[in-house]
């Protein structure tokens, strides 16, 4: 007999921890209003899945969508008529749009202090995808990491990059690669190159050690210029210094799909896939890797010393579905107002209350 019901909040025969077996807080001060359905798309289109939101140096928020489809990967870009990259101001309105026809399928956005745009493709066609591209502020496409098309384990190929982080001096950061998580599988490293793309180095393997990584899902620095790594099938955020050396590893922000640093050192993580091998509709769910006894949403705190200070919950009842819910992206305005991008498709602001 197939159970259909939903199990509304607090009513599960299962109830989760204080804290998550790996240390995460389950419960915590919520000082944000419940998030609201962000960002006027034109012309009828609605919200695609994304990943990938941040903040611009001009106080706009930018946003990838998988052009009004809802998955990761594969060419959902590929032969779509709208722009994947848009801007917004901070009350949801659009301010410009493009990409169009140069995307395959965007995970992640990155703006760095002078504008620029950067995008990770980890779509896959022929002669197109797997790669980072930056555009300048004006959208044209000004220069390309990877090769086009190639998954590879060469220091001039990615296989399904994530996220591009910008360091002060212009060097550059790439997560590589979702593929293969929870697998023997896939690429597993950070590559760092010069301003102008030349390549510098190459830390990670697949593993679980310190300095090993299974599933890179996002990066961000912090002003030290330290790099927070979302070791997602790891459930952990590991830190390193800028030239690869392992600092630390925290657990207790969750499974991280996204992470923001603002200018003051404050950190958000975004855990959209927290789960075990229950749902809420009474079937099983895959094994119990998944950061067993957590709840999703967004954990704030310091990069500095790991503290988590909040946590907004997500509203999905527990036990979670399969799928990612709530924010994969996570971003932060400079009045300290949160913007979550779903892969259900859709983006959330959350005000503080």
């Amino acid at each position: 007999r197939v159970i259909t019901a939903i199990y509304p909040g607090n009513q599960y025969p299962v109830q989760l921890p204080a804290r998550s077996l790996l240390g995460a807080p389950n419960e915590l001060p919520n000082p944000y209003e419940s998030g609201v359905h962000w960002g006027s798309l034109p012309g009828g289109r609605h919200w695609g899945s994304t990943a990938g939101i941040t903040t611009g140096p001009d106080n706009t928020i930018w946003v990838i969508d998988r052009c009004g489809v809802r998955g990761a990967g594969g060419t959902l870009c590929l032969d779509s008529d709208v722009d994947p990259i848009l801007q917004f101001d901070t009350s949801g309105r659009l301010l410009k749009s493009f990409g169009r026809g140069a995307i395959v399928s965007p995970h992640k956005i990155t703006v760095d202090d002078e504008g620029n745009v950067w995008i990770a493709d980890n779509g896959k066609a022929p002669g197109r995808g797997q790669q980072v591209l930056k555009f300048n502020p004006s959208g044209e496409l000004v220069m390309t990491l990877g090769t086009p098309g190639v998954s590879g384990t060469g220091l001039d190929e990615f296989d399904a990059p994530t996220e591009v982080a910008i360091a002060s001096n212009g060097d550059i950061y790439v997560a590589d690669g979702h593929s293969g998580g929870g697998g023997p599988d896939g690429n597993a490293r950070i590559m760092k190159f010069d301003k102008n793309g030349n390549f510098l180095k190459t830390w990670g393997k697949k593993g679980m050690g310190p300095g090993e990584f299974d599933e890179v899902h996002s990066l961000e620095l912090d002003s030290r210029g330290w790099v927070f790594v979302a070791d997602r099938q790891n459930n952990r955020i590991q830190i390193f210094d800028g030239e690869g050396n392992f600092i630390d590893q925290w657990f207790q922000f969750g499974r991280p799909s996204g992470i923001h640093i603002d200018s003051n050192d404050v950190i958000y993580v975004a855990d959209s896939e927290s789960r075990d091998a229950r749902t809420n509709i009474g079937r099983p769910l895959m094994d119990r890797r998944y950061n067993l006894g957590t709840r999703r949403g967004i954990r704030i705190g310091s990069a500095r010393d790991g503290a988590v200070h909040a946590f907004i919950p997500d509203p999905c009842p527990y036990p979670y579905p399969g799928i990612s819910s709530m924010a994969e992206g996570v971003t932060v305005d400079f009045s300290g107002n949160i913007y979550g991008a779903e892969w259900l498709g859709t983006v959330r602001k959350y005000v503080r209350k």
